[in-house]
């Protein structure tokens, strides 16, 4: 096991095609998250030594075989290649098979390196469905894949930027199924996995709002039941056991109460309910390129996952626009996990 302290964080590659290691490049020029982790990045060295030249960043590749050899050099960015991880000639901006089978290896072997304590966290950087899926891969992304390697059956996805932070009972589902899926045991399950990911990331006693799911939180019953059917005994049976969760609150408030400081943690029943908020303060657009923050972190893994919360963003990959501030925020999430996993193991509060 290695020193908690400056932790072993494994960084996937993402799909080549996209702006994946681009951001990784110039987030791993960054002094600060040098200063906190040894960072090695699992994907083909050749994609990362073209994302360097692509960055102009002062940084050279050096491949390692085991991971004893990262060390912390600030100069070089460490690169593990798995077998079957090849991709050095791929098409920035294009949906390729290749692309889309090299990312998927490199998510499998950073999975089987995490679950084996080989490394401390893993950092994704984002891919594309329709490559890994063209690839053979059946999954809907990262969440699914992560399930699937590590027999998660029981999982959420937490989305942090800044103070707001973002929990969901469903993600990827068409609408109409969300109401038949917000059962109170599901609500009851998340409202557990926020709490523990919200002391993974340094607040030990949040302050948990859970929003409804129709307009007005069902004003009674008026605009529909399900708050009074699932949300509201999900939200009892967690305060019986002095968790300290409130609602259900009209998601139309909860997310502005929450951004001002009023709750740690937002319970969302649905992906856009969660998502748009979160966005709307990480996300700003402009001819010079996309600046993008926010951070998203699967709950209920055995391991420690984060990510960017951005997609390959074909559409300026290869013309070095894209901004490392999702990809620096998702290494100081992970690195602060592990530390307050760590501490939390042995027994403190």
């Amino acid at each position: 096991m290695n020193d908690p302290f400056k932790p072993l964080i494994g960084i996937t590659m993402g799909d080549p095609s996209g702006i994946g290691p681009e951001v990784i490049v110039k987030a791993l020029s960054n002094r600060t998250v040098l200063d906190q982790c040894r960072p090695v990045v699992i994907g083909d060295p050749s994609v990362i030594d073209q994302a360097i030249r692509l960055a102009k960043v002062g940084l050279h590749v050096q491949q390692v075989h085991n991971l004893d050899q990262v060390g912390i050099d600030t100069g070089v960015i460490y690169v593990f290649q798995p077998e079957g991880c090849m991709s050095d000639s791929v098409v920035p901006g294009r949906v390729e098979a290749r692309a889309g089978h090299a990312a998927f290896v490199a998510i499998k072997t950073a999975t089987e390196l995490a679950c084996n304590r080989s490394i401390e966290a893993i950092v994704t950087a984002p891919i594309h469905k329709q490559a890994l899926n063209a690839a053979g891969h059946a999954f809907a992304g990262h969440t699914e894949i992560l399930a699937s390697l590590t027999g998660t059956k029981d999982y959420s996805m937490l989305l942090v930027y800044g103070q707001l932070r973002v929990v969901h009972v469903t993600t990827h589902v068409p609408l109409s199924r969300v109401a038949g899926l917000i059962s109170t045991d599901r609500i009851i399950r998340v409202i557990e996995l926020g709490h523990k990911g919200c002391q993974e990331l340094g607040i030990d006693h949040p302050r948990i709002g859970v929003a409804g799911l129709n307009p007005h939180a069902g004003d009674g019953g008026l605009f529909g039941d399900e708050e009074l059917r699932q949300i509201a005994p999900a939200i009892q049976w967690a305060r019986d056991r002095s968790l300290d969760v409130y609602g259900p609150i009209p998601a139309d408030t909860l997310f502005a109460r929450a951004a001002s400081g009023q709750f740690d943690l937002c319970v969302a029943m649905y992906h856009d309910q969660g998502h748009i908020p979160l966005k709307m303060m990480g996300f700003r657009f402009s001819k010079e390129g996309h600046h993008v923050g926010g951070v998203n972190i699967t709950l209920g893994l055995p391991i420690i996952r984060t990510s960017v919360d951005h997609g390959t963003a074909f559409d300026i990959a290869g013309k070095g626009l894209a901004s490392p501030e999702s990809m620096i925020q998702a290494i100081e999430c992970a690195i602060t996990m592990v530390r307050n996993r760590s501490r939390h193991d042995a027994g403190g509060s």
